[in-house]
């Protein structure tokens, strides 16, 4: 079947909701820890890790469970309202003339809250950080990102990038660098663009698990592209994310800043390098590989990997559903989690596909433009 562009618009973004929802509980946590807490893996939705999830520290106020939904799907959905308001290619300048206003001024349902907020009150302090420094220091959006923790930040919901650039992974890369600048600096805002390409090279007619990190390494620079090469060979090795757990986890270790323990960071923890690379893309990308592009197979890893499986998760669903489709993302979760969360997850799907039709359009007319002009000067030789 022919997939079609809303198709896969549909099922990265209610896949990456999805995935997040499934992550949220675990977040934090090791393999083994998971399997104590719940009697063996997690193969669905389940309650917070603490029943006293209101006191308990330090996940307290969180509700992390029963299909909510976190600051990675709130940040996604963000950033495809700004595409809605801009309905072209964006910028790092958009962040802050679009995406830092929708965070600091128009309240909404947060999951985990279980309350109507400002989406400013949820975000991690590695978010706030494009407030401070785009809205209070007045800092030019494409440096602002220099200084911040260097973490999955700009990453986690970079998808909407890969869809609107469908296809092209090579100007969802370029596109998701700039927008990432303004959050980001070294090996985060690289895996910006590395995981907006992989989004984009999931909706080409043919994609599989192997193409798609074929082409985030073709793209992929520094300890990223390294990581991502030494996850994705190992992960080859395996067919199935039980057996792949241990050893992905060891594959990526060397280029994880963070360290064995990760409720206590190491001192280099999340500061700029060539050297080093966030986890979660690699290992998202090596859970792809392990369940041969499956939706299931892959987030299910990524969830009962542990440590950010939230975002591994986010990022592997968001890559498998543009795969596959919404078809792919079981039906019974995503309503469970619409529901739980208060949110209409087609509906920004729907919203970003549109966009991305007018946005090719004005592309195309844009490079026919610059054909007319080169023609005319160029001229034979």
């Amino acid at each position: 079947m022919t997939l079609t562009l809303e198709d896969r618009a549909a099922g990265c973004l209610v896949g990456a909701a999805v995935g997040d929802a499934l992550g949220g509980p675990v977040e934090g946590w090791s393999p083994d820890q998971i399997v104590e807490r719940h009697g063996g893996r997690v193969h669905g939705i389940v309650g917070p890790w603490h029943e006293d999830w209101r006191t308990a520290r330090p996940l307290a106020p969180y509700h992390k469970g029963d299909g909510h939904v976190t600051d990675d799907t709130l940040m996604t959905h963000a950033l495809v309202r700004v595409y809605e308001a801009v309905r072209d290619h964006l910028d790092a300048y958009a962040v802050a003339e679009h995406l830092v206003p929708d965070l600091m001024t128009n309240p909404r349902w947060i999951p985990e809250l279980e309350a109507r907020a400002l989406p400013l009150q949820r975000i991690f302090l590695a978010e706030k950080w494009i407030v401070s420094r785009l809205h209070y220091g007045h800092v030019d959006p494409r440096e602002a990102g220099s200084g911040n923790i260097v973490n999955c930040g700009a990453a986690m919901y970079m998808a909407p990038v890969g869809i609107v650039n469908a296809g092209n992974p090579e100007g969802a890369y370029a596109e998701a660098l700039d927008i990432a600048g303004a959050h980001q600096s070294s090996y985060g805002r690289e895996a910006a663009g590395v995981f907006a390409a992989a989004v984009a090279a999931a909706c080409r007619p043919g994609a599989t698990a192997s193409s798609v990190v074929e082409t985030a390494l073709e793209l992929a620079k520094d300890g990223t592209r390294e990581a991502i090469a030494a996850v994705c060979e190992v992960a080859a090795r395996h067919r199935d994310f039980e057996s792949a757990l241990a050893p992905l986890r060891a594959a990526v270790a060397p280029y994880d800043s963070v360290g064995p323990d990760y409720r206590s960071p190491s001192l280099g923890a999340r500061r700029p390098s060539r050297l080093h690379a966030i986890e979660e893309l690699p290992v998202a990308l090596g859970m792809l590989v392990v369940s041969d592009g499956a939706y299931e197979g892959s987030v299910l890893g990524a969830v009962n990997y542990g440590r950010d499986c939230d975002s591994i998760a986010t990022m592997a669903g968001a890559i498998s559903g543009a795969l596959a489709g919404a078809r792919a993302v079981p039906p019974a979760w995503a309503k469970e989690v619409a529901e739980a969360s208060r949110l209409d997850l087609h509906a920004p799907a729907a919203a970003l596909a549109a966009v991305a039709r007018e946005v090719f359009a004005r592309d195309r007319a844009r490079r026919r433009a610059h054909e007319a002009a080169f023609t005319s000067i160029a001229g034979p030789r």
